[in-house]
């Protein structure tokens, strides 16, 4: 294996783990002495990574970490690319200008072979037609980031209007649409609003009164019952 190599694996470990793990346990998993393993660890430390911890104590990396070269397969970076592409295709705007500004980061720090399979990535996304989307669609993923309430004026099926507080909680992303998952205060529930129905979005300053984790929770076991857009 080489050292960049096992940097990188060394580097993966430290990011799955949110509690401190010994350098022995590291070492053993690694299959490296615990020597090579104070050395990685001093590498990492000097190309930026927060790594807090010291012998007999454990180790932690702290978020924020900004990528070196040399972090990324081909495989890897083809992924990147595609994702990117992705929401390029699918995403509202402010998300299509952040990714490609991502990719073009994480090209600045490469090497220049692996730069060259940034430029030459051989996957694409054909762009699907749907219906415009009239709001700011970044309004609402402020909100799910501060567990905002939000108040919609959305149009259903039929075509019919109504105001609704919601309680917004993730997007998801289909082929053609983009669905607000969210807890609706006029019905008590969780409801599905299609982003594209959405005619007006605005925030409250208040936050919704249970956290956003315990309501996905929730949200997602009750996935299995017949799901209900908006109504």
């Amino acid at each position: 294996m080489s050292r960049a190599s096992r940097l990188l694996d060394l580097l993966q470990l430290l990011r799955r783990r949110r509690a401190p793990i010994t350098g022995p346990a590291l070492a053993e998993e690694l299959d490296i002495s615990i020597r090579t393993l104070y050395r990685d660890i001093a590498t990492l430390k000097a190309q930026g990574a927060d790594i807090q911890g010291e012998p007999g104590l454990g180790y932690v990396l702290r978020p924020g970490f900004t990528l070196p070269p040399l972090m990324f397969s081909v495989d890897e970076i083809e992924a990147l690319v595609l994702g990117s592409r992705w929401v390029v295709v699918r995403g509202d705007a402010r998300l299509a200008s952040a990714a490609e500004d991502a990719v073009a980061k994480i090209r600045a720090v490469l090497p220049d072979d692996l730069r060259q399979s940034v430029d030459a990535a051989t996957l694409t996304v054909p762009r699907a037609q749907g219906e415009p989307v009239v709001i700011d669609a970044s309004v609402i993923r402020a909100a799910i980031r501060k567990e905002q309430r939000l108040v919609l004026t959305y149009r259903d099926q039929d075509g019919e209007g109504t105001t609704r507080t919601v309680w917004p909680l993730l997007i998801g992303f289909f082929d053609k649409v983009q669905v607000l998952a969210a807890w609706c205060e006029l019905r008590q529930d969780y409801r599905a609003f299609r982003v594209d129905r959405i005619q007006s979005v605005e925030p409250k300053d208040e936050r919704y009164p249970r956290r956003r984790a315990v309501l996905v929770k929730e949200w997602r076991a009750k996935q299995n019952l017949p799901a209900t857009a908006g109504t």
